[in-house]
């Protein structure tokens, strides 16, 4: 078998350690921190809030998940999730989308990046999967620290599914991370859309702001039953659709569908973003 040449170890080696030196750095942005302990905190104010109207012997209207939090705590994860999904996950993730390309340009560092051998391509590819691996720290902190407090308030037992099946603490626990990972999915189509537009512009903050608007129109758009043509092709068409996951057994489909259309943006947007990117004079 051939061995990789010498330039092409060194090609390799300095792409992985750019991307550890992305990932070093988007996690030690105070910023970062901030968003992943604004999204921590809606699950703890879902549970407390929740706590607080159980002790006082109020009403138990609201959504069906709401209602199953006092029975099981580890519903305050999923409810978490799904208040989070429509506004708090698409806003952090635009604002680390949006940073990734204008962020440098704007700070005057991308010049510097790109004298690396890693190239313009391979740095794209850097930027992307940091945002990707945003996505996945992003939609598992507010799985556990819902499954946390939900515990330490709640509980824990086992959790019937929609499908009515009854499963243990560990199997629940394996569903919420398969959750957790279909909505890291959902929102890495919209971290490409992002990384689109941060190539686009200079001004991070602009590339941030239109990212995030555009998950918010497009979900508009999404609820507009004179457009029903348009909704399979939307990226948030699935968002919420991780229902299967939660029945006995697991229905695939859902997620396929949603990795089929996530994928077709991710495809689009970032190659976009790289014709955009290697013609465009970043270091003028």
């Amino acid at each position: 078998m051939e061995q990789p040449s010498a330039p092409e170890n060194r090609r390799a080696s300095a792409g992985w350690a750019l991307f550890g030196s992305e990932l070093s750095v988007l996690f030690r942005r105070l910023r970062t921190w901030a968003m992943l302990l604004a999204l921590a905190a809606v699950p703890v104010l879902i549970a407390v809030v929740v706590r607080l109207a159980a002790d006082e012997g109020g009403p138990g209207g609201g959504p069906p998940f709401l209602n199953q939090i006092t029975q099981n705590g580890l519903f305050v994860a999923l409810t978490g999730l799904v208040v989070s999904i429509p506004l708090f996950l698409p806003l952090t993730i635009s604002v680390v989308a949006g940073d990734t390309i204008a962020g440098e340009a704007g700070h005057g560092t991308l010049r510097y990046l790109l004298t690396a051998p890693a190239g313009r391509l391979r740095l794209l590819a850097v930027k992307y999967g940091a945002a990707v691996v945003f996505c996945i720290a992003a939609a598992l902190t507010i799985v556990v620290t819902g499954a946390l407090i939900g515990t330490i308030l709640f509980g824990t037992g086992p959790v019937t599914l929609l499908s009515g099946d009854t499963i243990g603490v560990g199997d629940s626990l394996v569903r919420l991370l398969l959750v957790a990972v279909y909505v890291a999915l959902s929102l890495a189509g919209l971290a490409a859309i992002g990384l689109f537009i941060s190539t686009l512009t200079e001004v991070p903050v602009g590339a941030m702001a239109t990212t995030a608007v555009l998950a918010v129109v497009t979900q508009i758009v999404g609820a507009l039953p004179q457009l029903d043509w348009l909704h399979p092709w939307l990226f948030t068409y699935h968002w919420l659709d991780f229902a299967d996951l939660l029945r006995q057994p697991i229905s695939w489909d859902a997620f396929g569908a949603n990795a089929l259309l996530q994928g077709g943006y991710i495809a689009v947007f970032c190659a976009l973003a790289y014709s955009r990117f290697s013609t465009k004079d970043v270091l003028s």
